[in-house]
């Protein structure tokens, strides 16, 4: 009986895979097609047009894919840096340090995870234009070193709490400043939920479209998402290449969350749970 239903789960969960994968399925045969062929009700093309990755990856007279490629990874090194250090030193002034007014300044770190992002986006826009930090990577690298974010030092606090405090005595007793036990104790024991603020980081801010088109103008400072937008600004849209390209833009959130994924599900699994 127990054999049966190891059987009927195992194919339940195979044909669940095989429905979610179908899109992804679906987007790598359309990346191999003809522009008239998508049209078709067919999966695979039956001439693949393995042409659309090389022309889409120098389809610009100036740059290839590699230097948009580049320009995204390099403003993601400051992202996931100043997100993950920033929230870590926040979480632990709020989950460690006694000072005055500390629930009150945390209630309103919460409330501001209900504040749209629409809201901020007009106020911020006029203080780096003002600032002339305009059509650079310092308004969608800048705000990761404020914190991170108010769901990441949420999520860290709840990490932090559930550390035995006992650890910190000990430390202080062996002659640990403050400082010292959030280097030396506290953040290598969170390293999963950190894992886990790095890999939120990275993917948010890696498909976050709507801040680069909104500060960045320059075609040398592009990133993935923005060149792909230059697909659509020709007369002629070859979508082989541009579903080829939109392909490869998603493999490094997809490598990340594969590679990490045990620290990930650690880090979201244990949150709060230590004790």
């Amino acid at each position: 009986m127990k054999l049966k239903s190891k059987v009927t789960n195992h194919l339940f969960l195979s044909l669940f895979s095989l429905l979610m994968l179908y899109p992804v399925i679906w987007w790598v045969g359309a990346s191999l097609k003809k522009t008239e062929e998508l049209s078709l009700p067919t999966i695979w093309p039956k001439t693949p047009i393995w042409e659309n990755y090389s022309k889409g990856w120098h389809f610009s007279s100036e740059y290839t894919f590699a230097h948009f490629f580049g320009n995204s990874l390099l403003m993601e090194v400051g992202n996931v840096f100043g997100g993950v250090l920033t929230a870590a030193i926040v979480a632990y002034g709020f989950g460690r340090l006694s000072f005055k007014l500390r629930g009150f300044w945390f209630s309103i770190l919460l409330l501001t995870m209900m504040l749209p992002g629409q809201v901020t986006i007009v106020p911020q826009y006029i203080l780096f234009n003002k600032l002339g930090l305009v059509d650079s990577y310092v308004p969608l690298v800048l705000p990761h070193f404020f914190g991170g974010g108010a769901f990441f030092i949420f999520l860290l606090v709840q990490f932090i709490r559930g550390i035995p405090r006992d650890l910190d005595e000990a430390a202080k007793i062996d002659g640990a400043s403050v400082y010292g036990i959030f280097l030396r104790i506290i953040f290598p024991l969170i390293k999963p939920a950190l894992m886990t603020v790095a890999i939120f980081t990275f993917i948010w801010s890696w498909d976050d479209f709507f801040a680069q088109v909104l500060y960045i103008s320059s075609v040398e400072k592009f990133t993935v998402g923005l060149a792909l937008r230059m697909f659509i600004d020709q007369f002629d849209i070859q979508w082989g290449q541009l579903l080829a390209m939109s392909l490869l833009s998603v493999l490094p959130s997809m490598l990340i969350f594969l590679f990490a994924q045990k620290h990930f599900v650690e880090g979201i699994a244990t949150t709060g749970l230590k004790g």
